[in-house]
């Protein structure tokens, strides 16, 4: 007889100042991580009034270099890398050979011959396994730093004030989705002006045993401006808002980029063959059956992951996530639903426990911010 042993979770370099700002931990994707310091509301507000600082260590950091990594790239996945300018990303997306999605990425360019693929925590060891594979006769080499590569994201509309006088990188050069190697507090780093709030902000990224410090000097950079820890919990909230989607919900191997809305991430023009090439000229040709829009409920309730969407008397989608908006002070969510009903405006009914509550359907995103 043995015993079975509980999988360890990974802890993040930032683990023990989570627990000292009493954060609730959780299981995030075999990762420890915070949910919540002060309270979700109050740490959605604080990013989307002032500032919010996020320990993204979990996520997949993939780098690849060679004479041929961006035609490796091109080959792996549904974007164009080699059109990327040196500084410069792009959303990308891996799909399976039948279109279904592995995961949504962010590729950065970092020089000529050398990218950065970030994952999501869930899949970086399925992404960094695929990739491997795929650049398999490509002159390019693939290293993954994933566990030697913690990422800070700094977002909201005081985040440029604070990052300003830390850093030798010129931030008002720095556009969106591009990135840049500096320092942040005297640390080497690559600095991001990307996120996943939809607001303005930076993702930095450095060596694992330089975390702590940088954590440490962005909170005592911006105490003066309300800056705050967020957990995974406003994380959530934040990109709902925002209409961007999360892999599990909106996005996974049953789900092709042209029903997710995000058929313009697939380079179908690009020069030769690439992965799930044949299976999605299919889809932009044949269209879809479903697509995944925003509703606001027009009734009490909140539409959760999973609820179904009816359309009259018939069957119609399902709702990927949802939540109540503290930006828009109603109740909003996302869902898939038959093409026939995709047009904002449409009225159908979420089912909540055993009720039928209406919701309108409106186009994505249901927050921007001020410009």
């Amino acid at each position: 007889m043995t015993d079975t042993l509980e999988p360890t979770l990974h802890l993040t370099p930032l683990n023990d100042r989570h627990v000292a700002l009493g954060a609730r931990m959780i299981d995030f994707a075999g990762w420890l991580m915070p949910v919540q310091y002060a309270g979700i509301l109050d740490e959605h507000r604080a990013v989307r009034e002032r500032a919010g600082l996020f320990d993204l260590s979990h996520m997949g950091e993939l780098f690849l270099e060679g004479p041929e990594a961006g035609a490796a790239l091109a080959y792996a996945l549904v974007t164009n890398p080699p059109a990327l300018a040196d500084g410069r990303a792009h959303y990308s997306m891996i799909v399976a050979p039948d279109g279904g999605i592995i995961d949504d990425l962010i590729v950065y360019r970092l020089a000529a011959d050398r990218f950065l693929v970030v994952a999501n925590a869930s899949n970086a060891r399925t992404v960094s396994d695929a990739l491997a594979e795929r650049i398999t006769g490509f002159k390019a080499v693939l290293d993954d730093r994933s566990l030697a590569t913690a990422l800070v994201a700094i977002q909201g509309p005081q985040s440029v004030d604070i990052v300003r006088p830390l850093t030798d990188v010129d931030l008002d050069a720095l556009r969106y989705y591009a990135i840049a190697e500096g320092t942040v507090a005297g640390i080497s780093a690559l600095v991001a002006r990307t996120g996943y709030t939809g607001e303005d902000g930076f993702e930095v990224f450095v060596d694992t045993d330089r975390a702590v410090e940088l954590w440490d000097t962005l909170m005592a950079a911006g105490s003066g401006a309300g800056l705050a820890p967020i957990g995974l919990g406003a994380r959530d909230t934040l990109r709902l808002e925002a209409g961007m989607p999360l892999y599990g919900n909106e996005l996974d191997l049953t789900t092709n980029p042209y029903e997710a809305n995000l058929g313009r991430v697939v380079k179908l023009d690009k020069p030769g063959d690439f992965i799930g090439r044949a299976a999605l000229e299919k889809v932009a040709r044949d269209g879809v059956a479903r697509r995944l829009v925003g509703l606001v409920m027009r009734g009490r309730g909140i539409a959760r992951h999973g609820y179904p969407v009816v359309a009259g008397a018939r069957p119609t989608g399902i709702v990927t996530s949802g939540t109540h908006s503290p930006s828009l002070g109603e109740a909003i969510a996302m869902a898939y639903v038959a093409t026939a009903d995709a047009e904002p405006g449409t009225m159908v009914d979420v089912e909540i426990r055993g009720q039928r509550v209406p919701a309108e359907v409106v186009a994505l995103p249901f927050y921007q911010r001020p410009r």
